[in-house]
């Protein structure tokens, strides 16, 4: 039966060839969900039955089934449906099109039905009922408070948002798995990174995408709007730029600034690592680690793993390992040479595997077959992080890995950022912290490995979910515990 699909997003789901069996496609999940309305004969005992063989034949899973008029001769329903990708989703709405006697009115999209709008909005925290509330929270009792910040600077931090505020910083030049796609397009992910601010850690965030990647132009604004927040945290800036514009901002301004790409992601690493070697009986000290990727994350990695007395570092970016034998490196490349790769190997990323403890892949998807971890030492632990698809296979790793975690939550071990960045701010703002030092990097590292204690840890639990309401108070109490400590 012809059938009319009105899905609310950009541009419509490509059309497909409706086939047999379901093509080989992503594990359905929320972020591919979709709503479709649904009519048919409300005499057709066997239409319902009918429509799930569909959507399953087609590799979808039907999630709900809400009724939506039930009182005529034609059954209204709305049914949600999870699917792989995008054009998984096109075969089932065609997929169930084609069923004889129901009627596809129309089809929406649930992740840009949730983005309508925006995800955030401004809300005052005072009531503003009577002529009282608006005297003093506006004019002419507010003039006060205006002097006594004008006398008094630092009381900005307890007088207004100032002291719970975070700024979120990016150009749009490196976002998520998308690469360059510019600051209006960067939004949705700095709106979500607000409302995880706020979810977890109670801390106001507010996305600043800017129309520019010049550096110094970057500085100036953050220098700029900096009386507004109590902290930046930089997102989504392409290395080396980001290094640049972390360092001229941490010595010009006297607020935290945390380039989550690199911190945030280096924090859950050390975390989950900690863990996995209690579960392999391997010291930190006695460990190398092969590394995928050379980049801001991967730096900022292999910086706070040697701190911590990781024995060596031996990273790889595309053109092979970072070795003696390589030149005109820049800057962070150059620091790879010059502290890790101990032994001064060269060759390939497999190269690297050859008697390594832990591989950790911060780069890009399929890079070599899951048997090449078999070079590795016994007791294997791989940290597969590129996101959507890992370096490696993690299901067929268990072969040949003790441990092995990845960036997605539909595996075990899921290394997300959002365990560490909400609590590391709430504990720099209540600790009215300058500065996010090593130290509290460090602790807030141990206090999310904490969380697991002996008797849950095991190899498929080595990290906390990210819904574990302990993390964040966790990470908040040990990081502001160590700003206090200095």
């Amino acid at each position: 039966m012809a059938h009319r699909t009105v899905p609310v997003r950009a541009a419509p789901l490509p059309e497909q060839t409706v086939t047999e069996a379901p093509v080989p496609t992503a594990t359905p999940n929320a972020s591919y969900s979709f709503v479709m309305r649904l009519r048919m004969s409300a005499a057709d005992a066997t239409a319902m039955g009918r429509i799930t063989t569909a959507v399953g034949s087609s590799g979808g899973i039907v999630v709900a089934i809400d009724m939506v008029d039930t009182a005529s001769e034609v059954l209204t329903l709305d049914l949600s449906v999870n699917a792989g990708d995008q054009d998984q989703a096109a075969r089932i709405q065609d997929a169930v099109g084609a069923v004889d006697g129901v009627e596809v009115h129309k089809v929406s999209d649930r992740t840009f039905l949730m983005h309508l709008g925006g995800k955030l909005e401004v809300a005052p925290t005072v009531p503003l009922k009577t002529r009282d509330d608006l005297s003093m929270a506006y004019t002419p009792g507010v003039a006060r408070v205006c002097m006594a910040i004008h006398d008094t600077p630092e009381d900005a931090r307890t007088l207004t948002i100032k002291g719970n505020t975070v700024a979120i910083v990016t150009d749009g030049t490196a976002v998520l798995g998308l690469g360059d796609i510019g600051p209006e397009a960067a939004m949705p992910v700095m709106e979500g990174k607000a409302a995880l601010f706020k979810h977890f850690a109670g801390v106001d965030g507010f996305p600043i995408c800017l129309d520019t990647k010049d550096v110094d132009e970057i500085v100036a604004v953050c220098r700029a709007i900096a009386p507004t927040f109590g902290g930046i945290n930089l997102e989504d800036i392409s290395a080396p730029r980001c290094f640049e514009i972390e360092e001229r901002l941490r010595a010009e301004l006297d607020i935290p600034i945390f380039h989550d790409d690199q911190h945030g992601t280096a924090i859950v690493v050390l975390a989950a690592l900690i863990n996995a070697l209690k579960v392999v009986g391997k010291d930190l000290g006695d460990v190398t680690v092969a590394m995928s990727g050379a980049g801001a994350s991967a730096t900022a990695c292999a910086r706070l793993l040697m701190a911590e007395g990781v024995k060596d570092v031996i990273a790889a970016d595309r053109h092979g390992i970072l070795g003696p034998d390589r030149d005109g490196l820049d800057a962070s490349k150059r620091w790879f040479v010059e502290h890790g790769n101990r032994e001064g190997r060269t060759g390939t990323l497999l190269d690297a595997l050859d008697g390594a403890d832990v591989f950790l892949g911060l780069s890009g998807p399929d890079l070599f077959d899951a048997s090449e971890l078999a070079r590795m030492a016994s007791g294997a632990v791989v940290f597969a992080l590129a996101n959507p698809t890992p370096e490696v296979d993690p299901t067929a790793a268990h072969t040949y890995a003790a441990v092995v975690a990845t960036g997605r939550s539909d595996y075990p071990n899921q290394i997300n950022n959002v365990l560490a960045f909400p609590g590391v701010f709430r504990g720099a703002f209540d600790a009215k912290a300058r500065f996010i030092t090593e130290e509290m990097k460090v602790a807030a590292a141990r206090a999310i490995a904490a969380v697991i204690t002996p008797e849950e840890l095991r190899p498929e639990y080595i990290i906390p979910s990210v819904f574990n309401d302990r993390v964040a108070p966790a990470v908040a109490e040990a990081v502001a515990a160590s700003a206090r400590r200095g």
